[in-house]
């Protein structure tokens, strides 16, 4: 031991000791009451999550990558996240990628050695050509996974701007990131399994950080999903029904706009606003850096 306590994430809660003499009715509420406090943990980070995303989207800006970087249940939440934001918000393949310990072969058979090797996620980041432009956020409940701290270390000598989600204080990955997001939600309900209450943090965590970035890029238009790639019937109907819902248009004149656009929701939206035809809008939408409420903002 290196003289600090314990992290908050291993410890072993008194009053859950009686765990398996309880019912299953009193499992599933208790499970279902601590789980009811992560939310506030992750309300309390919101100023320095927040201060994370603007540093983010800065990177996004200049055309760098959303990097995340964790191990176990974590890697896997940052797989998911990742791969959600290219249907959803039309990122090009690449710009939001998720570097997990263990490779591929962890997304579904846990590599529980693997979080240990320091020099993996130090050669794992390098791998992937991290550079200054990029943001890595990374995930690490104790805030002291090897493996994360390698990535870390390599971001960091890369000029990457470094993002560092824990759910615990005074952390070794804290020391080093540029930005802290520590949503404490306190000991599991069974001692250091912290896929429950620290995992659904994250998870949260996540969904806000792909969810505001793409928002402050015109990634969407109000609340609707306007840069989706509509490559099955439930996103083609999606689109038609945000072009109508943004433009008081019928859903077939949503559908004929959207058929003139080749499918991008954003141009036919354009299109039936300003009146331009699908070229038009599309110039105008490329004038704006692809954000609708600016390209008809600049009528």
């Amino acid at each position: 031991m290196d003289g600090r306590p314990e992290p908050v994430t291993e410890v072993a809660a008194e009053a859950h000791e009686d765990l398996d003499l309880r019912s299953t009715q009193e499992l599933v509420e208790l499970i279902n009451e601590e789980d009811a406090t992560v939310p506030a943990a992750v309300r309390h980070a919101a100023s320095s999550l927040a201060a994370a995303i603007d540093a983010i989207v800065e990177r996004l800006e200049r055309g760098g990558r959303l990097v995340y970087v964790g191990a176990g249940s974590s890697g896997r939440l940052a797989l998911v996240d990742a791969a959600e934001c290219g249907p959803t918000f039309g990122v090009a393949p690449g710009q939001v990628i998720a570097v997990i310990a263990g490779g591929a072969e962890a997304a579904a058979v846990a590599q529980e050695a693997a979080e240990d090797d320091h020099g993996a996620g130090s050669a794992d980041l390098t791998a992937v050509d991290i550079g200054s432009d990029d943001a890595v956020v990374a995930l690490s409940a104790s805030g002291g996974t090897p493996y994360v701290l390698g990535a870390v270390s390599a971001a960091r000598a890369a000029g990457a701007l470094t993002v560092g989600v824990v759910s615990t204080h005074d952390s070794e990955l804290a020391r080093l990131v540029d930005h802290e997001v520590a949503a404490v939600v306190g000991p599991e309900v069974i001692a250091g399994s912290t896929r429950m209450k620290a995992g659904t943090a994250q998870k949260l965590i996540l969904n806000t950080i792909s969810t505001v970035s793409m928002v402050r890029l015109g990634k969407t238009f109000g609340n609707l999903m306007v840069d989706l790639i509509a490559s099955n019937a439930k996103l083609r109907a999606r689109a038609r029904r945000a072009v109508a819902l943004a433009t008081n248009a019928s859903e077939e004149e949503a559908e004929t706009a959207l058929e003139a656009a080749g499918g991008d929701a954003k141009v036919a939206i354009v299109s039936l606003l300003s009146g331009l035809d699908a070229a038009g809008a599309r110039s105008r939408l490329q004038e704006a850096g692809g954000v609708v409420r600016r390209s008809l903002d600049e009528r």
